[in-house]
Formats: C-alpha cells, sequence, structure tokens
C-alpha cells in the first residue's frame, strides 16, 4: 500500500475498520506512571501462558490415558481370542469322543466273528463323517462330476473311453469341506481328453 505524501491528508478508512488513536503518545524511554500490578497479581489468576500450559496438560493426560484404555482393550481382546479359540478345541475334541469310544469298543470285540468287526469299523468311519460334516466339513467323494480344481487334486490321468474328457473317473481319498473352508482336496484320477 502506498504511503500518501505529508502535505496530504490520508483516505479515510473504511466503516468497520478500527480507528487509531488521536492524539500525543508517550514517546518509549519516557519515565511514566508506576506500573501498577496487572488484574493477574491482583485476583490471583494465572496469565495466559499458564492457562495454554494448564490445558495441554490436561490434553496430554487425556491422551496418555486414552492409550492406555487402547491397550487395555488389545490385551482383552488377545485373551477373549484365545479363550473362545481353546473352547472351539474342546468342542471339536468333545465331537470326537465318541468315535473314539466306539473304537475302542470294537478293538474290545476283536476276537469275535470278523464281519462284525469289519461292520463296526463302517459304522464308526460314518460316525466320525457325521462329525466332520456338523463341523462344517462335508465329505466329497464324488465320482463322474467335472474336474474342479478348487475341490480335487489330480494323482493321474487314464484314459477312459465311457467317461466324459476331464471328469473324474476315481477317487483315491475324499475331500471335506467347501471351496472356501477346506481341510483337503479329494485326490482323484480324471480322464484324459482324446
Amino acid at each position: 500500500m502506498p504511503i500518501p505524501p505529508r502535505d496530504r491528508e490520508p483516505d479515510p478508512p473504511p466503516g468497520d475498520a478500527v480507528q487509531p488513536p488521536c492524539g500525543d503518545l508517550t514517546q518509549p524511554g519516557t519515565p511514566t506512571e508506576e506500573a501498577e500490578p496487572g488484574p493477574d497479581a491482583a485476583t490471583g489468576t494465572a496469565a495466559p501462558n499458564d492457562e495454554y500450559a494448564a490445558a495441554l496438560r490436561e490434553v496430554e493426560d487425556r491422551w496418555r490415558r486414552a492409550l492406555a484404555d487402547l491397550d487395555n482393550l488389545r490385551k482383552r481382546h488377545a485373551r477373549e481370542l484365545e479363550r473362545e479359540a481353546a473352547a472351539e478345541r474342546a468342542r471339536t475334541a468333545a465331537a470326537f469322543l465318541p468315535v473314539i469310544d466306539n473304537l475302542e469298543l470294537a478293538l474290545s470285540h476283536a476276537a469275535a466273528d470278523p464281519d462284525a468287526i469289519v461292520e463296526g469299523v463302517r459304522a464308526v468311519r460314518d460316525q466320525a463323517v457325521s462329525v466332520l460334516e456338523r463341523l462344517g466339513y462335508p465329505r466329497h467323494a464324488e465320482r463322474g462330476v467335472s474336474f474342479d480344481p478348487a475341490r480335487h487334486e489330480v494323482v493321474g490321468v487314464v484314459q477312459d473311453p465311457d467317461a466324459d474328457p476331464n471328469t473324474v473317473v476315481q477317487v483315491l481319498r475324499p475331500g471335506y469341506g467347501e471351496a472356501e473352508r477346506q481341510l483337503r482336496p479329494a485326490a482323484v484320477t480324471v480322464a484324459k481328453r482324446e
């Protein structure tokens, strides 16, 4: 902003501007009246810097408390996860206890009729498959279905004129679970293309 010449009056400030004080101002270095104590000394209130420092200490204290709360929450969450994992392991193990009981019962009757042993072992296998199904891992050992790399693992390829190309001809080891939650894929042999 240009400075107006001294012989001319300055332009009037806009209506909402603060007007400078008129009259003589005391020159720096000239003694004036004895400095009186400010309102802080008389009332005992803190200076603005002390107020800022107190506010800063309060914010820092709240920040430290929030960090401690977050750390406690993290530790509590880790304990809860471990507790849930232990409970799930216990539920799964408890689901297999009847299978073990039936295997022990079959072994105790091993000297009896061999055909009865075979039937007992089949019943125990079916019981174990049922437990896996209830846990969310159904058995899949289908033949004649189209090969699916998410559910099948190819261990052999055979020439089979009766089967369509790229279909499961034989299941060597059944798979358990679905594509997203799979314990293992089925080991299969697949008919090859001609």
